[in-house]
């Protein structure tokens, strides 16, 4: 009995180790993703700095910047939403600093009623601050820029600075001098960067238990066969 149980004991024994290991695995990476977004979520408030010459999406994401120029008339409104204002748009407008880099802004979010004003998009010379972003709120089911309306689906940084004709610069408004009377800044507060280890470590951890659940039973049924 002993020699038929040897096997499969050694076979439940390796599917438990491979995975609990997979899922301390996990756990490291939780960790890991934990101390980047900790160190993201410190640059946001830095003191804010000039638009530097050249940019990395990764490496400068949620930078904080300010700079000096003026609000140009091309924009695109943003299909968005707020808890306490329900449905909505977000107003992203190109922006020509004052060496003449065109980038694009997001001013802020403004109601389905704001919307209809026809002096809404207003133009000239403003002093900004806000940070960098390249956000990830798009995929390939995300409908593209209606230009018809002129209304995107998501922040897709590529997509806009295309119909904006600007570079591939997304600043997010905190402060702006003079102040849209209209039109309310939703600086960034916080990172959003997807974190799924944890839950993945737990998937891990379950399924060592089942596996080793099922080695008992079948080492029960074994010797309960010999007996």
């Amino acid at each position: 009995m002993l020699r038929r149980m040897i096997i499969p004991a050694l076979f439940g024994l390796l599917g438990c180790w491979i995975l609990v290991s997979l899922g301390l695995w996990q756990l490291d990476r939780a960790d890991q993703k934990a101390a980047l977004i900790a160190e993201m979520e410190g640059r946001i408030f830095q003191p804010p700095q000039p638009l530097p010459p050249v940019l990395e999406p990764e490496a400068d994401r949620y930078m904080p910047v300010e700079i000096a120029g003026r609000f140009l008339p091309e924009h695109v409104f943003i299909l968005s939403a707020r808890r306490s204002e329900g449905p909505g748009f977000h107003l992203v407008q190109a922006f020509e600093a004052e060496d003449g880099r065109r980038i694009m802004v997001e001013r802020g979010f403004l109601t389905e009623a704001a919307r209809a004003d026809p002096a809404l998009v207003t133009t000239g010379p403003a002093q900004l601050s806000g940070n960098l972003h390249w956000p990830r709120d798009t995929n390939r089911h995300t409908p593209a820029y209606d230009a018809g309306r002129n209304l995107a689906f998501g922040r897709d940084v590529r997509e806009l600075a295309q119909v904006l004709q600007t570079e591939e610069i997304l600043l997010v408004l905190r402060q702006s001098a003079p102040a849209h009377p209209v039109i309310s800044p939703v600086p960034v507060y916080n990172v959003s960067v997807p974190d799924p280890h944890f839950g993945y470590a737990v998937q891990w951890f379950l399924m060592a238990l089942a596996w080793a659940g099922m080695t008992v039973f079948f080492l029960w049924r074994i010797r309960a066969q010999h007996d």
